[in-house]
């Protein structure tokens, strides 16, 4: 992955506050923040503004085996050894290591062997900061000096709960690091004008092993673990002129919403991506049968008007490969969906990716697709021909007056009626269909609304 912004890695030991820290430096509620020690997994990335000037922060899974500094080539088997190896990682690529130590404990002993390990991988221990947390009293910003003793030079005292020394410490920042960039309108304007896609599915189905097959790097961490991924993790490319910002999602479970644990607000966060995407990716397991948890899902999707692309994952477990078949057993499953393009893939094995980016790329068209009254004219005239407007309520059949788009990004429709008449819910799905064989709309919802006269009726959503 190419970056153009200097990157600054947010290290320490657990629970010193660094994801406390990343949210208040990025302005956002990014990163998960609990008492529970390893809470933060992957690593949490996003750019930071300040004096005109930006760089990209990295909030890291805290260390509990210092192991993975010592020895470079050990090998990662359960998920606290994965967080860890993938924080060393970016420590070697960092431009500058904010060192996050928790004033309130003083120097504990794991803080000096990190310390020790630290000057042993970073040469230039001006790429080090040593930041004293919560010291929101003067009384601990005094005592933050005693980290002197760690050697990396000057502490910096900020409290991330209540921002308090965080602008100081900017300023320090920026000096260290090397050539920041001006954020500019055009970058702006790129990241505005971005796909953004939400990664959704049950767990252990693949969404993070297919964001890392799209990155073409592991930038989050996959293991047969549920639940392994617990915060929302997102990342950028550009494909064919368009920029696409994909986002890696916990795992929605059936009781997500009931348990009182870090699940309940991953399924939160989860949900929250959903809202802000444009696109969401629904994977499955293929070699595994559909549950009513996968419908649910869909429905929360549909529920937020985005559009949808159905993968069916580990499609290389699958000895027949019968896509037909497979697409009629999906299709039975979840009814409600098949206006939503499937594809077959194998993310494991990086197959059809291209064409998972080519679909996203059609089905963003398809959300900003506006249709003339010209043609919507047309099509009204030939879908009453075909079929006769139906009643909602009352004796009179009701008349179609017009039929108007007033909205993309999802594409929104007017039907005007007379002021005492009403229509079916059932004509406005069949209204919808006649929208859908003529445009299109791949993968996209339709909003259909209904106006008598100047006062609005009722709304149609699917």
């Amino acid at each position: 992955m190419q970056r153009n912004k200097p990157l600054v890695v947010i290290f320490g030991r657990t629970n010193v506050g660094k994801s406390t820290l990343f949210n208040c430096l990025t302005e956002k509620s990014t990163a998960l923040v609990s008492n529970i020690p390893g809470t933060t997994r992957d690593a949490n990335i996003a750019d930071v503004e300040w004096q005109g000037r930006n760089f990209s922060l990295v909030d890291t899974g805290g260390f509990i085996d210092l192991d993975f500094l010592r020895l470079r080539k050990i090998k990662a088997e359960t998920i606290d050894e994965y967080v860890q190896k993938q924080a060393r990682d970016y420590l070697k690529r960092a431009d500058l290591i904010l060192f996050v130590v928790d004033v309130r404990d003083g120097i504990l002993p794991q803080d000096k062997m990190m310390a020790t390990i630290a000057r042993r991988i970073i040469e230039d221990k001006n790429k080090i900061m040593v930041i004293a947390n919560k010291a929101d009293q003067p009384r601990l910003s005094a005592s933050a000096i005693e980290f002197l003793k760690l050697g990396l030079g000057e502490v910096t005292a900020v409290s991330a709960t209540t921002g308090k020394g965080t602008g100081d410490m900017l300023d320090i920042i920026l000096k260290k690091i090397k050539s920041p960039l001006v954020k500019n309108e055009v970058e702006t304007n790129n990241e505005k004008s971005s796909i953004k896609v939400s990664i959704i599915g049950k767990p252990n189905v693949g969404k993070s092993s297919l964001l890392n097959a799209i990155l073409g790097f592991p930038r989050v961490i996959v293991s047969p673990i549920p639940h392994t991924t617990r915060e929302p993790q997102s990342d950028n490319i550009n494909y064919k002129d368009k920029s696409i910002t994909f986002v890696d999602t916990a795992g929605l479970t059936k009781h997500g919403h009931k348990a009182e644990t870090l699940e309940k607000h991953s399924m939160e966060k989860s949900l929250a991506a959903i809202k802000k995407s444009d696109i969401a990716i629904l994977v499955l397991d293929i070699s595994e049968a559909l549950t009513k948890q996968d419908a649910r899902i869909v429905e929360e999707i549909f529920e937020r008007h985005k559009s949808l692309i159905l993968v069916a994952n580990k499609w290389d477990k699958i000895d027949t490969k019968d896509p037909k078949k497979y697409t009629r057993y999906i299709n039975g499953e979840l009814p409600f969906a098949t206006h939503a393009p499937i594809q077959f893939l194998s993310a494991k094995n990086r197959l059809k990716i291209n064409q998972l980016l080519d679909l996203i790329i059609k089905i963003d068209g398809e959300r900003h697709l506006e249709i003339s009254d010209s043609q919507l004219e047309k099509l009204l005239k030939m879908a009453v021909k075909k079929h006769r407007p139906t009643k909602g309520r009352g004796t009179k059949y009701p008349r179609i007056y017009e039929l108007k788009q007033t909205g993309t990004n999802p594409p929104t429709f007017m039907v005007r009626l007379g002021v005492r008449e009403s229509l079916a819910d059932s004509y406005l799905r069949f209204l919808e269909n006649q929208l859908r064989e003529r445009f299109g709309f791949l993968g996209t919802p339709i909003k259909i609304w209904v106006e008598k006269g100047r006062d609005v009726h009722g709304l149609h959503n699917s």
